[in-house]
Formats: C-alpha cells, sequence, structure tokens
C-alpha cells in the first residue's frame, strides 16, 4: 500500500526544493573546480595547489551533499504520488542505473587516465589504459594507495541513491499507511528548539561515533559513516515531503539559522588552523568531539537556512525552472570530467588560479549545457543521462495543464 496516494497535503508543489536542488547541484561544479587548486586529495592538481581557498571550500563541505539528499528524499516521496512502491523502485533503478552504467564505462575514465598520467607517470595510450581498466587493474599505486579500477568517482552519489530509493520502496512496502504516522508524528516533533537540537544531536552522535572508525570512501560498502549522514536525511526528506507546516516554519528562522552556521564556519577554520597541537593531550579527545558537535550544527543549521531562504523567496515556478530541472542531472554527470580534462591541457599556460578557475567554471557551464541541449533532442541517448522518455515529458505537461505535477520531476 502506498501511503502517500490520498495524502492531499503533498498536492502543493515544493519550487523552492527544485531551486535549491539546481543551486546546490551547480555549486558542485564550483567546488570541484576548487579541489584542483586546494591541498585536500582530488584526481590532479594545479602547481599552484594551496590552502589559500580552503575556508571558502569549508563554507559548503558541512552541508551541500546532505542537503541534496534531503532534497533527493523530498522527491522521492512525490513520486510515490503517483507510482506504486514497486514502480518506484524500478523507475528509480531505470533512471539512475543506467546513466551509473554509462557513465563509468565512459564519462568517469579520463578523470582516471589523466590521474594516472600525472601521479605515477603512466605513459600508454587512452586505449591501452582502457584495457587495464576493464579488467579491473589495481596496479596503479603511489604512497598514498592504489587506484581502484573500475571506478565511479563522482557518480558515486548516484550509487547511493539508488540503494536508498530501494530502501524507501521497501519501507513504504512494509509500513503502509504507518509511514505517513511517522511522518505526522516527526512534524510535530520538530517545532521550536527541537527543530535544530534534535537531528543536530543526531548528526554529532554519528559523527563521534562514525567518523574516526569508518573514513569517507564513497565506496559504498565500507562507507558508514557517510550511510548514517546520507539515508538518515534522505529519509528525513521523505517523511517531511508532506508536511506543509515544517517547511513554513524555517521560514521566520531563517536569519537565525544563517547565523548560527556562519558563526559554527568560523568556529571550525580557527579549530583547523590551530590544529589539535596546541591542545593539551589531555583535552585533545575533549576538543575532538566538541568540534564534531560544532560541525553538525553547522551541517544542519545551514541546510534550514538555505530552505528558509528558499521557501521565503524562490516558492515559483517558470520556464527557467523547467528547463534546469531536466539539464542538472546531466550536467553533473559530465562536469567533474570536463574539469579535469580541461585543467590537464591548460597547465603548460601557466595560468594563475584567479585567471584560470573562472575559464574553467565558466568552460565547464558552456560545454555541459551544450551537451544537454544534444542529449534532450536524441532519444537513444536520454536514457545515458537519466532524462525521461519524451513521451513522458508530453504527459507530465498535460497533467500539469489539469492538476499541478505532484512530485518535483528531479532526475536523481
Amino acid at each position: 500500500m502506498n501511503p502517500y496516494a490520498d495524502n492531499t497535503n503533498i498536492n502543493a508543489r515544493l519550487y523552492f526544493l527544485d531551486w535549491v536542488r539546481i543551486f546546490a547541484f551547480m555549486l558542485l561544479i564550483v567546488y570541484h573546480t576548487g579541489m584542483y587548486y586546494v591541498t585536500w586529495g582530488f584526481h590532479i592538481k594545479s602547481a599552484f595547489a594551496s590552502d589559500a581557498i580552503e575556508p571558502l571550500m569549508m563554507l559548503s563541505s558541512p552541508w551541500r551533499l546532505s542537503l541534496l539528499f534531503m532534497i533527493s528524499g523530498v522527491a522521492s516521496a512525490f513520486m510515490l504520488k503517483k507510482l506504486s512502491a514497486t514502480q518506484f523502485m524500478r523507475q528509480r533503478s531505470s533512471r539512475l542505473l543506467i546513466p551509473l552504467l554509462f557513465g563509468m564505462l565512459v564519462i568517469v575514465p579520463p578523470q582516471s587516465y589523466f590521474e594516472v598520467m600525472e601521479k605515477v607517470a603512466y605513459q600508454g595510450s587512452y586505449f591501452d589504459f582502457m584495457q587495464l581498466y576493464l579488467k579491473a587493474y589495481h596496479g596503479f599505486c603511489d604512497k598514498d594507495g592504489c587506484l581502484r579500477l573500475p571506478t565511479w568517482n563522482h557518480l558515486w552519489f548516484v550509487s547511493y541513491l539508488w540503494v536508498y530509493s530501494v530502501v524507501l520502496g521497501c519501507l513504504i512496502l512494509a509500513l503502509g499507511k504507518r509511514f505517513n504516522t511517522i511522518s505526522d508524528w516527526l512534524a510535530n516533533l520538530l517545532t521550536g528548539w527541537k527543530i535544530i537540537a534534535l537531528p543536530v544531536a543526531i548528526f554529532a552522535i554519528e559523527r563521534i561515533c562514525l567518523f574516526s572508525r569508518f573514513p569517507q570512501t564513497h565506496a559504498l560498502v565500507d562507507d558508514w559513516y557517510n550511510h548514517a549522514n546520507y539515508f538518515v536525511l534522505f529519509l528525513m526528506g521523505a517523511l517531511l515531503a508532506t508536511q506543509a507546516n515544517f517547511w513554513a516554519r524555517l521560514n521566520p528562522q531563517r536569519w537565525l539559522n544563517l547565523g548560527i552556521a556562519i558563526t559554527c564556519w568560523g568556529s571550525l577554520i580557527v579549530y583547523y588552523a590551530m590544529g589539535e597541537t596546541v591542545i593539551p593531550a589531555s583535552q585533545v579527545e575533549f576538543w575532538r568531539h566538541l568540534q564534531r558537535v560544532v560541525y553538525a550544527l553547522c551541517q544542519w543549521s545551514a541546510i534550514l537556512a538555505v530552505c528558509g531562504f528558499a521557501h521565503r523567496h524562490l516558492q515559483f515556478d517558470s520556464s527557467q525552472r523547467r528547463y534546469l530541472t531536466q539539464a542538472v542531472f546531466p550536467v553533473y554527470i559530465v562536469h567533474q570530467t570536463l574539469i579535469i580534462v580541461m585543467a590537464h591541457y591548460f597547465k603548460p599556460a601557466k595560468l594563475t588560479p584567479a585567471i584560470e578557475g573562472p575559464i574553467l567554471i565558466l568552460l565547464t557551464l558552456t560545454i555541459s549545457f551544450g551537451i544537454f541541449e544534444i542529449v534532450r533532442r536524441v532519444a537513444l541517448l536520454r536514457p545515458l543521462f537519466g532524462i525521461a522518455k519524451v513521451k513522458d515529458d508530453v504527459s507530465l505537461r498535460q497533467d500539469a495543464a489539469i492538476n499541478p505535477p505532484a512530485h518535483l520531476n528531479i532526475a536523481a
């Protein structure tokens, strides 16, 4: 039984979350371009890499992906308005697994090719590399370990989202109408101070207990801290999707939540800059746990702030929203490969990051949307990039002429 089938609260489309999703995916282009210039691990590195922009990168690090998983949970709830749980799982499988497989075979390999060229001085051709890639070669090693091939690199998000969608479908089948009861209970619980404190307590406990034991790998099978974090947010999104009062509560709190997020960000920057070497050995564990609580507070308050401002200013439809909603998933699929390929070939020019970075961002956006414009016009390419069939788009437009669509039309 589908608990959303007769839920009248879900009929109001949350356009502001479409805009947030668009913003969050576009932010990935800026963030992954920035990864080329910082000291953190990435596939290739600029000769000018330093810690200069790392504080700016930290502005979105605690919450960006968490927000995307939460919105994906909301989107899943809206899909379940029109689909049974089994239909939902079949649709998610086709719209996510096909692009994931295509991406691993076609889109992602150039990233690994240029990585081994730069990190271990690989001299073979791309054709030679692809033979090793498809044979699951694990011999490209440096001081940080060996590169495991084949890989999904930035497309790990798609694999996680598919798993979470299947789990949600199974929960819907098992709980039926009780899912709505849990949804109402959660929305009634998250009021006043509890809307901040209770989720932060959960995220802080996760980070304190799991972060050190299970470092982030994005490898699915051993990434237990990330699963505890992202699946909780995905499930919260699915549970709260129908709760108009919850989203409305974020509006008057938006400035408070923004202030909390910025304060926590500043505290984290100071903590990371000072390091644990200045802390007495007997107090290291206490300050580390405190830092993780602050990180969790930064994560959740930023999510609430973004959603609050979006609810206040972006609850509207437009042709731009409809276009960008369809475009962001294909753009996401290709963007990191474009950044890495262009960055590799720009190296001989020795451009400073202040010049090269904006060029990379602009070209990535331009080429990504150019690819989308081609893909959406070719029926055979659409499923490879997670775009609905043309007839499905037509049916949605016809449906919208009668009744506003109840789902978020979210590709990922």
